[in-house]
């Protein structure tokens, strides 16, 4: 595998996330609290933002619910670049740990980083292809001003081959990113390996 990529306080690291507000503890959580936790993924009962997110239930759920939809649902557009829109949010919004998640899910399906490399130096003008171009200049612009979104924008992905369920996919991944970074960057903080190592000397 490539050599880790660190530029401009952006990573495809692993980092762990410390959470400023206390974390639901497992052993005493309510049915409601658990079922939120599983319904998210399997890791979420060992994670601490969801373990944050976890002292509302009902909220955790319908996020979780949503979540996996925008991201994992089949058809529409590849996982990838659901990936990458997600990537892009993220580092728009100057959040580093989802950055960095998002940035590893993509290679994962991908098996590449050279566009991530590029999205993290400069957003504005990434991508190795026309398509993926188009994707990253959507998801800059629909993050920053929704509401200035036109039909241009959306033949403009036409133009490059996303179909309409494609599209309506890349709208999701960056809107519920442009929610979930503004809620994480407020209730904690990315811990980059070196830090943890430090912490644990």
């Amino acid at each position: 595998m490539n050599a880790p990529i660190r530029i401009k306080g952006f990573t495809n690291e692993v980092l762990k996330w410390k959470p400023w507000l206390d974390t639901v503890n497992v052993d005493t959580a309510t049915p409601e609290q658990l079922a939120a936790l599983d319904e998210m993924s399997p890791q979420a009962r060992t994670s601490p933002y969801f373990l944050v997110l976890a002292h509302q239930p009902e909220i955790l759920l319908q996020r979780s619910i949503a979540f996996n939809a925008i991201m994992f649902a089949p058809g529409g557009m590849p996982r990838a670049e659901r990936e990458l829109g997600a990537t892009v949010e993220s580092r728009v919004n100057g959040c580093v740990y989802c950055a960095s998640v998002h940035a590893q899910r993509f290679e994962q399906l991908a098996r590449r980083n050279d566009v991530i490399s590029q999205v993290f130096e400069e957003p504005e003008g990434a991508g190795t292809t026309a398509r993926e171009k188009a994707i990253v200049e959507f998801s800059i612009r629909l993050g920053a001003e929704p509401d200035k979104v036109t039909a241009d924008d959306m033949r403009k992905l036409k133009d490059v081959g996303l179909g309409e369920l494609e599209i309506l996919d890349l709208i999701h991944s960056v809107a519920i990113f442009a929610w979930a970074n503004r809620l994480m960057l407020n209730l904690g903080e990315p811990v980059f390996p070196e830090a943890e190592a430090s912490d644990a000397s």
